[in-house]
């Protein structure tokens, strides 16, 4: 087994762990941690009508992020959901601003259908899912590399960070380590039920 194929098997091992917890939760906490965590940013950050966020539609055992697209609404923020560009050459994902109509994709991800689609550059805040994360702000996902090749260009920056890149999750999900990969882009924080956690980029 190579140095590749290892990481590989650690991460994957980890995600079903994690993602078994996740699953453990009742619709009760979920509610109440979706919107705990909600209030958290908004006490944080201070929602601000001018900024431009990314947010994810959430799949069903994924931390809901509806009641913090429902407050941002409320601050007069510009909101845009991720979709994957069917069309392109490795499947880039794209940002589009929020709309009235959605499709489902091949992973039963809610995707708006508008066309106003803005630059991974050009956003202020983006809020990420995760399965699990560490202090440092290594991310791991499910899998598909999506968020990682569309701020791939963060890697390279030596002091300009933008657009900020937050996690939301249980606290149950931070780890003590988890070997990243080349390929990682680290996030600046982790908002969880309990509060922030701020990584090493943050």
């Amino acid at each position: 087994m190579n140095e590749f194929s290892g990481l590989t098997a650690v991460r994957k091992s980890l995600r079903k762990s994690l993602r078994a917890r996740r699953r453990a939760l009742s619709s009760k906490e979920r509610k109440l941690y979706a919107e705990v965590i909600a209030q958290r940013v908004d006490g944080w950050l201070h929602l601000r009508p001018s900024w431009r966020i990314a947010i994810y539609s959430a799949l069903p055992e994924e931390l809901d992020a509806t009641p913090l697209i429902e407050l941002a609404r409320r601050r007069g923020c510009r909101i845009y959901l991720p979709r994957i560009d069917r069309h392109s050459l490795g499947r880039k994902m794209q940002f589009v601003e929020l709309g009235s109509r959605h499709r489902y994709n091949r992973l039963g991800i809610s995707e708006p259908e508008g066309a106003r689609i803005i630059g991974a550059r050009w956003l202020d805040v983006v809020f990420l899912p995760l399965v699990g994360f560490d202090a440092r702000g290594v991310r791991l996902g499910t899998g598909g590399g999506f968020y990682d090749r569309a701020f791939a260009f963060r890697r390279w920056r030596k002091a300009w960070h933008t657009p900020q890149l937050i996690g939301l999750g249980y606290s149950f999900q931070q780890v003590e380590h988890i070997t990243s990969a080349a390929h990682d882009v680290l996030m600046d924080a982790v908002v969880t039920e309990k509060g922030v956690v701020r990584c090493a980029t943050g």
